[in-house]
């Protein structure tokens, strides 16, 4: 039965190379991912572990709850200073001590705006030894910076910025705009850098009067003599230190955490992955189990000869399962070789788009090569192990007396029961879900999801009678005699159509769920930047380190700025309720906000009130006219102030769930400094207006300028990038649903043979033979695709409640072009599937046709 196996594998070549294609784009997928995935974290570890080369033991400065890190200047405050070093050098086994300085520096490019888009951008002290190189940031162009005045660049930042040795480089930390000129060029093995963040090296003194006191520090690496016991010199290093206020790591532990920490930021993305590859191969599971079955049954005569000369039931199981194994063996080897090209394309894909992945080898585990050829094995046998049954309860008599039997009605009985049962209870689920209102509740909808999935598929033969009839009376009307065909031809074998059809309609399914809540949710985000906000510009730092109150009065000075009111927020607690309250200029918040009130006025807010929101009202059950008694502040001694609710607002994004006057605000605040800016222009002047607002605030790059299309643009970008992503990935999906059809076009038109020369003999002509194949595969792509999108479209209108607690005015809004577009794709995808099916039907010689059994 093996050598029948490989005979029958040796002998439907063609008709299983679709077949195959579906293993190995499946197996492709998933072996890239974990292919990808190895790569990268060995990639970025070996990157940390070069970073962190030679550290035996790592001091740093953690935070006293009794004493805080930042001081009422903002800079930070730590225990790690000279004295701590010189007693950590004074160790036997210290070789030496390395201490650190670092801050945040957002780097303004050559041509000036901000570089980058808000990675990290770090600043640290260039630190040289007695040849004046620091081991650290190996020089590779120039010098290190040797006074306040200069500052050396990572060489990937300086390329970035467009810098060159002796040019003015421009950053901010928390203030004013710096300028130092560049002096040297450095490289560096920090992931962090490497992934697109900029680096900053400044001389020690700058650095601490940028970010900390004279003589502090922000780490302390200590590196040790050879031979020196790691785990002991961690433990004398820890016995230095002050207590809460510094912590020692020895340097294994630190490679250790790194280590860890990376394969946290590698998982999220490899489970994505492999989220996509498991609905790639799930759609594999249709195809091959489409194959076999019409295999089996223009086998059935063999298989008949089979079981007559004494073969076993069991014997023509194991020849199928033999065959669907050796097919998912060879076709597992290949896409294992096609997986390791996508893991090597997509790192490069996503470099393109500023990963910033740190250089390293392919990394080829043999847990990775087992999980793929094991998943694409155990997936194809699988698939064939119900189509293999089906062979062996085949009757030698029934068999050897006709080619191809109908489904036995009560199989269908009990497949549409069964299949109205899961649908019903999935559908109920997600009914449920639509009640809910809490993000927990995803996986359930999930749940939901996947049973009405489910049972849609199992009962897809039942519904392709009515779709295809239905798509049947276009294609009659419009094609005439040929659309007639392709609708019988559809409908001859439900069962086949529902399986090509469900393989599209998986992918389909995820794709309409997520582009209806992501338009419905840009919608709603845009609705209340619309609602909430009748400024021209926000204005704000990229490192929420907030703008100068006095430099943001200049703002308010400029000839072409009508209003503009600031916003500094604050917490309060009152009663064992928590809110942040967000201080304004009460004169000219409501020139550049909706501001509506349902009870209460601003007016009354002025007089040492305090107005909430809609919601906050519900929530902390406030309501105008009550006092509440509040305490203000974040330290040891709080302050308590009795406060008297003035007004309940509308929702509104801008100005949150309290708003008071800056008056309230200022005595607890450690710095006056504004969060945000509202600026409205003159009328007909806002236009230059952006550069006048920078101009104002100094021209640093901390600031962000951002006019209503910015600010839609910030928030539709990350939606806009799930929704790429998701388009992207389920692309192989889609690709795979494509070949499914080829396959079952190719092998329905070699069933179909004899046919198809009765039909030429009787006068259809070539072109006539190509449109009948063309319209079937359409019709089968359109029935799919309407199945995917209504149950897409319904599982996402379940979803709206938990999607509307985060996010007020989420609503489900249908974007009719994209779902336009979705069908139109699933014809021309039908139109591609049928090329070659339809020209090799149109190909077929008449007289043998006709002669062929």
């Amino acid at each position: 039965m093996l050598r029948t196996a490989l005979r029958n594998v040796l002998a439907h070549k063609a008709r299983l190379m679709m077949t195959a294609l579906a293993v190995l784009l499946g197996v492709a997928f998933v072996s890239g991912t974990l292919i990808f995935s190895d790569t990268v974290g060995e990639a970025v570890k070996n990157a940390s572990a070069k970073d962190l080369k030679g550290v035996a033991v790592s001091v740093q400065a953690t935070s006293d709850p009794d004493e805080p890190l930042t001081g009422d200047d903002g800079k930070r405050t730590t225990a790690l200073n000279a004295k701590l070093a010189d007693k950590i050098r004074a160790l036997p086994g210290v070789a030496s001590v390395r201490p650190d300085i670092s801050g945040e520096a957002v780097l303004a490019a050559k041509d000036g705006p901000p570089l980058g888009d808000n990675r990290i951008n770090r600043a640290v002290n260039y630190q040289p030894g007695q040849d004046g190189k620091d081991s650290r940031y190996p020089l590779t162009k120039g010098r290190g910076p040797a006074n306040g005045s200069e500052a050396a660049l990572a060489a990937k930042t300086a390329e970035a910025a467009g810098y060159s040795l002796g040019d003015t480089v421009r950053f901010a930390t928390d203030g004013p705009v710096l300028e130092k000129k560049l002096v040297g060029l450095v490289g560096t093995e920090n992931p962090q850098v490497t992934a697109g963040g900029s680096l900053v090296l400044l001389d020690s003194a700058t650095a601490q009067k940028l970010f900390l006191h004279p003589g502090q520090y922000d780490e302390l690496v200590v590196f040790a003599k050879p031979g020196t016991d790691e785990r002991a010199l961690t433990t004398k290093v820890r016995d230095l230190l002050p207590a809460k206020r510094a912590e020692a790591v020895s340097g294994s532990q630190l490679n250790a955490d790194q280590a860890k920490m990376i394969a946290g930021q590698n998982e999220a993305l490899s489970k994505t992955l492999l989220v996509f590859a498991g609905i790639a191969l799930f759609i594999g599971v249709f195809i091959i189990a489409n194959t076999f079955t019409m295999l089996i049954s223009q086998r059935s005569r063999e298989i008949a000869l089979l079981r007559a000369v004494g073969a076993s039931r069991r014997q023509v199981v194991r020849s199928v399962l033999a065959e669907a194994g050796l097919l998912g063996l060879l076709s597992s080897v290949v896409g294992l070789a096609l997986g390791t090209g996508i893991a090597v394309a997509l790192r490069a894909v996503l470099d393109a788009n500023g990963a910033g992945f740190p250089d390293g080898p392919v990394i080829i585990r043999p847990a990775s090569v087992l999980t793929a050829l094991g998943v694409g094995v155990v997936v194809t046998v699988l698939s064939a192990w119900l189509p293999s049954r089906k062979a062996a309860k085949i009757a030698p008599v029934e068999a050897l007396s006709t080619v191809e039997a109908p489904p036995a009605p009560r199989s269908l009985v009990l497949r549409n029961s069964l299949g109205g049962v899961i649908t019903a209870l999935g559908a109920a689920v997600l009914l449920y879900v639509s009640t809910l209102d809490s993000a927990d509740d995803l996986p359930l909808a999930m749940l939901g999801g996947m049973l009405t999935m489910t049972g849609v598929i199992i009962l897809a033969p039942l519904l392709s009678r009515p779709l295809v009839s239905l798509a049947g009376l276009v294609t009659v009307r419009l094609f005439g005699i040929g659309g007639k065909l392709a609708k019988q031809n559809a409908l001859r074998n439900p069962r086949r159509t529902a399986a090509t059809a469900s393989a599209l309609m998986i992918g389909l399914v995820a794709i309409t769920a997520m582009t209806v809540v992501g338009n419905s949710a840009q919608q709603a985000m845009d609705k209340m930047a619309a609602n909430g906000m009748t400024a021209d510009f926000k204005v704000k730092t990229s490192t929420y380190t907030g703008l100068d109150a006095g430099q943001s009065r200049k703002v308010a000075e400029l000839p072409d700025v009508a209003a503009m009111a600031p916003l500094r927020g604050t917490g309060l607690s009152a009663d064992g309720e928590y809110a942040n309250v967000n201080g304004t200029d009460l004169s000219s918040i409501a020139q550049v906000t909706r501001l509506d009130f349902d009870s209460g006025s601003l007016p009354a807010v002025g007089t040492g009130g305090l107005a909430i929101s809609r919601t906050a009202s519900k929530e902390h059950g406030w309501h105008t006219g009550d006092t509440i008694n509040a305490e203000f502040g974040f330290r040891e001694t709080l302050e308590k102030k009795r406060l008297k609710i003035s007004g309940v607002y509308a929702d509104n994004p801008v100005l949150g769930e309290s708003l008071a006057a800056t008056s309230l605000v200022d005595p607890y605040l450690p710095k006056k400094t504004n969060d945000e800016l509202l600026v409205k222009a003159e009328d007909g002047r806002a236009d230059g207006l952006e550069a006048q607002i920078r101009h104002a605030l100094g021209d640093s790059p901390l600031v962000k300028v951002q006019d209503h299309d910015a600010l839609r643009k910030e928030t539709a970008g990350e939606i806009d990038t799930v929704l790429n992503l998701v388009y992207g990935l389920l692309g192989m999906a889609v690709v795979i649903a494509v070949v499914g059809v080829v396959n079952t076009l190719a092998m329905s038109v070699f069933e179909r043979t004899r046919e198809i020369g009765m039909l030429r003999a009787i006068g259809l002509a070539r072109s006539g033979i190509k449109q009948m194949v063309r319209l079937e595969s359409v019709v089968i792509a359109v029935f799919g695709a309407l199945l995917g999108i209504g149950v897409g479209v319904f599982m996402s209108w379940s979803v709206g409640g938990l999607v509307s607690q985060g996010l007020p005015g989420y609503e489900l809004l249908l974007p009719w072009g994209r779902l336009g577009l979705f069908v139109l794709i699933a014809i021309v995808v039908g139109v591609l599937a049928a090329l070659w099916p339809a020209r090799r039907a149109a190909r077929l010689n008449m007289l043998q046709a006709i002669g062929a059994e």
